[in-house]
């Protein structure tokens, strides 16, 4: 059995952090903690594209991906179950279109993006720092990392 090892060694890497507007008090939050993250594991070089919902995450982010300017992408936002049915439609828009940029394009996506019932819950998966919770915008960025450095290592693999 061999192993490949991946690091959080983020030098050297561009990201893109494709975020949802919609939600901006949250995501904002996710956005602080991505970018926080990123800079603690030496890249700085992020690049922020606003999108209006989080059903136009996949479509910025598969741009985004085909440009080959970046190592990985990360999607954020936060979408909050109302009365309708809207809510099941959005996540399964965002979740299945982040998934198959990656796969279409080979450009790891990570998924930042809350799907819950509640504004509450929506703010304790984006916590700042000194706040009860985590921050899933800062382990979306730890995520992009990983999986760039992983895919680095297999594109040498013998």
């Amino acid at each position: 059995m061999r192993t490949i090892e991946t690091t959080l060694d983020a030098q050297g890497l561009r990201f893109a952090v494709v975020v949802s507007r919609f939600t901006q008090p949250i995501s904002r939050r996710l956005l602080d903690g991505c970018i926080a993250r990123f800079e603690e594991l030496g890249s700085s070089d992020v690049n922020v594209m606003w999108v209006p919902g989080a059903f136009e995450i996949p479509l910025a982010a598969l741009q985004a991906a085909e440009s080959g300017r970046y190592a990985a992408i990360v999607a954020l936002g936060a979408v909050i179950r109302g009365e309708t049915a809207h809510f099941e439609y959005v996540c399964r828009g965002v979740t299945d279109g982040c998934q198959g940029v990656a796969l279409e394009v080979g450009v790891p996506v990570a998924f930042g993006v809350l799907t819950v019932d509640r504004v509450e819950q929506a703010l304790a998966r984006a916590a700042l720092p000194g706040e009860d919770g985590v921050n899933k915008g800062a382990e979306a960025a730890a995520t992009a990392v990983e999986m760039a450095r992983l895919l680095e290592a297999l594109a040498v693999e013998e």
